[in-house]
This record gives structure tokens, C-alpha cells and sequence, in this order.
């Protein structure tokens, strides 16, 4: 099974998706004129003046736009900016990084344009308001049968992808760190998790906001400042670290001696694969956490959005990177495992613990982030009646996912997250005048509150 999918992984994500989705990245970045540039300040702005622990509460009329914020990023830094930075450098060598960097200043602008259509489309549903690509994606070719199965392929990939599949991975990640940290065995910590999980998932979507929202900043401010403290004690091998990057983004020359050079083609194979599991622009997957912020314009939601790319892949991707080509050759292994001991080649035992313990919580949020964007396509396909259902598979796919070697569960995720795309994408170019229309600030499409 693990070639078969490892062939499938091969040709879907070497040549068709990495077109698809720097050519839709691209496409944005020129039709709105360079977005994720010109309204950076924006975004960023929005996040600073929205952040309050104690404000707002999510409702069933959604939530605060930072507290869709905070449930956008609790699922795009996870096992991708630690594990997948490792698995990524490995496989595709240094020069993956670089290749991670320019899809997402690209993805910027895309998912500026999956915030802002997942705003328009977003409705009431059993009550509660909820969004999402399948929402607008029903809305192509006049809404005829074959948007409508656009749609359902979607929420079912969704599902499958993020709610099973991913969960699996971020569980697989936490697993074998805590077993390499504690020797926890790593059923005990599936189990663990996936209680404390299933806690959050029973509370529904105020539960989620509460967590993300205080969670969320927490783990990312303390996870970048001890990178930025290992960078700081390392300057010299971090200038090395970023002239591997660019060196073997377009060659195979070895530029640190434990990190040669994959060839550039692998490169962006990796990079851009890996990459789209960190940020997921252009995947559909946080136009749901964005669809229900409770904002005046869409354009306003989609400044957000860009900088939750930002911070996932520029900035705590970047520090993981660098962080392990630091290492220079002192850290050996793949996924999590690498990321750990590149740690404690700098930081010694307390390096691999700090890991463990960041992972845990990185890996926590992520789970109720995908599940919560799983449940908005479980709403959308089979409405509130089958969500005890699917919360009760989202927890055995964490214990299970636990167990799995993790080459399998990451080609799984790959092959999942790629079929999730193609819908989506289709609907990003045919939507593409309404999001320019909404960008432009048309008084008739903004979204009254």
C-alpha cells in the first residue's frame, strides 16, 4: 500500500498540484495586484487591535475575527512546521525551504481569496452559522449537478483528509515524540489525546474558540523565542543554514556537511508539498474558521488571513528550519525525530523535552482546528445529526493514527490533501471577479453585520 500510494504522491504532487497551486497563487498575486504586500499592514493591524483573552464570546452567530484567527493558525502550525520541516529538508534537502517560502508568499494571496469567498457564501445551518469552499464551490456553473458534485467530493476529502487522516499524523507526531522524550508508550499518549480531544470536540464550536484563542499565542510566543535564543547562540551556523537554503534550492551542492544537496527538483517537490501541509493556502481547509468571523467586509477577513501564512510559514517554519540545519549533521533521522535531536544537539536533554512538550500542544490545537473544519463539511453533507458519529472516528483515528509508522501516515495525508485541492481551486479561478468585485469594495457585496 505504501508504494502504490508513494507512486500516486510521486506524480499527483511533482508536476499537476505544484502547477495548480503556485499557477492559482500567481494568478491572485497579479489580478490583485500583489494583496499580500499592499494590505499586510492591514492584516496586521487587525490581529494586534483584536487580540483580547477575555473578549467576546463565539455564539452561534460565529466568531471574533481574531478568534478565527487563532482557530486558522491552531491548525496550520502544527506536526507541519516541526515535523514536516524536518521531513522536508530530508527528503528534498535544504533547498526545500526555499521552495516552502515561495509558494507561500504566492499562497498569501490565495488565501486572501479563499477568506473572502468563504465570507460571501457563509449561511445559516440547524441554527448555527457555518461556511466553507463547499459552500461556494455549489455555486459554480450556475449551480448545476456538477458543481453540486464538486462540492461533495470536497466534504468528503475534507473529512477524510484533515478529520481522519491528518489527526492521524498529528497524533503519529506527538506519539513518537513523548515515547523519544518520556518513553511514554505511544498508545498511552494516542489515548491521552484523544480524550482531551474529544473533551474540546463534545463543547462545540464556543469550546473551540475558548481553547484557540488562549492557546494558541501562548505556544507560538514561546516556541519562537527559544528558537530565536539557539539562533542567537548559533549566528555563524545560521548564516551557513540560510546559504544551504538558496544554494541547493537550484542545485545539489552540499553547502552543510550533514544536509547535502537532493537535487532541485525534489526540492520543490517537498517544499511545495510540505509546505501546503504547513500553511494550507489554497487547500480549503481554514475558509472555514475564516467563514464565520464575525467581521464587517470580507476583504477585511481575507488582510487576516494572509498574515496567519505569514506567521505559520515565514515565521515558526523558518526558526524550525534553521533550527535543524543548525544542527549540522549532529541530528540524524526523519519527522519528529530529527526535529528533536537537532534541539538537543544545541539545548542537550531539555532540547528533545522542549520538543515533546511544544509538539503536544502545536499537534492539540491542530487536531481541533482540522476536526472543526471536518464538522463544517459533516454539517454541510448529513447536518448536525451525524456529528456524534464523527467525533467518535476522529477519536479512534488519533489512537490509531498513534501506531502507524509514520511514512505511511504522511503519504496518506499527502495523497488526501491533494485531492481536497482540486475543487477548490476550480472554484478559486471561476470566482475569481467576485473576489476582485469584493477587493474593489462593490457597497453591494459587502456583509452587513
Amino acid at each position: 500500500m505504501l508504494e502504490i500510494i508513494k507512486n500516486f504522491n510521486g506524480f499527483f504532487w511533482g508536476v499537476i498540484l505544484i502547477v495548480l497551486l503556485v499557477g492559482t497563487g500567481i494568478f491572485y498575486t497579479f489580478r490583485l495586484k500583489f494583496i499580500q504586500v499592499r494590505e499586510f499592514k492591514s492584516g496586521l493591524k487587525q490581529l494586534t487591535s483584536g487580540f483580547d483573552l477575555s473578549g467576546e464570546k463565539a455564539d452561534n452567530n460565529g466568531m471574533s475575527s481574531f478568534q478565527a484567527l487563532a482557530t486558522a493558525i491552531a491548525a496550520q502550525v502544527g506536526t507541519g512546521n516541526l515535523a514536516g520541516a524536518a521531513t522536508a529538508i530530508v527528503s528534498g534537502g535544504p533547498g526545500a525551504i526555499f521552495w516552502m517560502w515561495l509558494s507561500a508568499f504566492f499562497g498569501m494571496a490565495t488565501i486572501y481569496s479563499e477568506a473572502v469567498l468563504s465570507q460571501i457564501f457563509k449561511q445559516k445551518k440547524d441554527d448555527e452559522m457555518t461556511g466553507g469552499p463547499a459552500y461556494y464551490i455549489e455555486t459554480l456553473f450556475n449551480g448545476g449537478k456538477a458543481a453540486k458534485f464538486l462540492a461533495g467530493f470536497f466534504s468528503v476529502a475534507c473529512i477524510l483528509s484533515l478529520g481522519f487522516m491528518g489527526n492521524a499524523v498529528q497524533a503519529n507526531s506527538v506519539g513518537d515524540a513523548f515515547h523519544n522524550a518520556f518513553h511514554v508508550p505511544t498508545v498511552v499518549t494516542g489515548l491521552f489525546l484523544a480524550i482531551l480531544s474529544g473533551f474540546i470536540f463534545f463543547g462545540g464550536v464556543k469550546r473551540i474558540a475558548s481553547v484557540t484563542e488562549k492557546v494558541v499565542p501562548i505556544m507560538a510566543v514561546l516556541y519562537v523565542a527559544i528558537c530565536l535564543v539557539i539562533i542567537v547562540l548559533n549566528i555563524g551556523n545560521a548564516a551557513l543554514a540560510f546559504k544551504a537554503i538558496f544554494v541547493n534550492a537550484f542545485s545539489t551542492k552540499a553547502v552543510l556537511g550533514g544536509f547535502a544537496g537532493a537535487g532541485m527538483r525534489k526540492a520543490i517537490r517537498f517544499g511545495v508539498a510540505r509546505g501546503l501541509f504547513s500553511n494550507e493556502a489554497g487547500m480549503g481547509s481554514t475558509p472555514h474558521a475564516h467563514a464565520i468571523a464575525k467581521v464587517k467586509n470580507p476583504e477585511d477577513q481575507g488582510h487576516v488571513a494572509i498574515v496567519t501564512v505569514f506567521i505559520d510559514t515565514f515565521v515558526i517554519l523558518t526558526l524550525s528550519a534553521l533550527v535543524i540545519l543548525i544542527a549540522d549533521g549532529r541530528a540524524t533521522g526523519t519527522g519528529i525525530s530529527l526535529t528533536q535531536q537537532a534541539f538537543q544537539a544545541v539545548l542537550g536533554h531539555f532540547g528533545v523535552i522542549f520538543v515533546a512538550v511544544a509538539l503536544f500542544f502545536f499537534a492539540f490545537s491542530t487536531i481541533i482546528g482540522w476536526y472543526f473544519f471536518g464538522e463544517a463539511n459533516v454539517k454541510y453533507l448529513f447536518g448536525k445529526k451525524a456529528l456524534n458519529v464523527y467525533r467518535s472516528l476522529v477519536m479512534i483515528c488519533i489512537v490509531a493514527g498513534s501506531l502507524q509508522k509514520v511514512e505511511l501516515v504522511w503519504e496518506l495525508a499527502d495523497m488526501f490533501n491533494g485531492l481536497m485541492v482540486i475543487p477548490n481551486l476550480i472554484a478559486l479561478i471561476g470566482l475569481h471577479k467576485l473576489v476582485v468585485e469584493v477587493t474593489k469594495k462593490d457597497p453591494l457585496l459587502q456583509i452587513s453585520d
